[in-house]
């Protein structure tokens, strides 16, 4: 995976058109894969702490389950909304141009 932006570089440098950008955008989708790839893991491991942390909560004090669990729910989407903020930056990355 290293060595593919060589690869295209070289492929578009023959006619001469496209070549010197090849690498440039190698690099943003490989860096997009492993950013999107890093969030979403980190998310999970903290929605699986957060509904843990719940659930335990809840087994202890029944009686607070309604306010254990909203604050539950809004936590989660919290959390849900930073692979949501990775992934419009990953599309952003990916199809903006900034060479153009």
């Amino acid at each position: 995976m290293v060595f593919a932006p060589m690869a295209f570089a070289s492929a578009g440098a023959a006619d001469g058109s496209e070549g010197r950008y090849a690498g440039f955008f190698s690099y943003i989708a490989l860096g997009c894969v492993v950013g999107l790839g890093l969030a979403a893991g980190g998310c999970g491991i903290g929605m699986g702490s957060a509904v843990s942390g719940a659930v335990n909560a809840m087994a202890r004090n029944p009686g607070f389950y309604g306010r254990i669990f909203t604050n539950m729910l809004i936590g989660l989407a919290l959390i849900e909304s930073l692979v949501i903020y990775t992934l419009v930056v990953v599309l952003l990355l990916l199809f903006a141009n900034p060479l153009v």
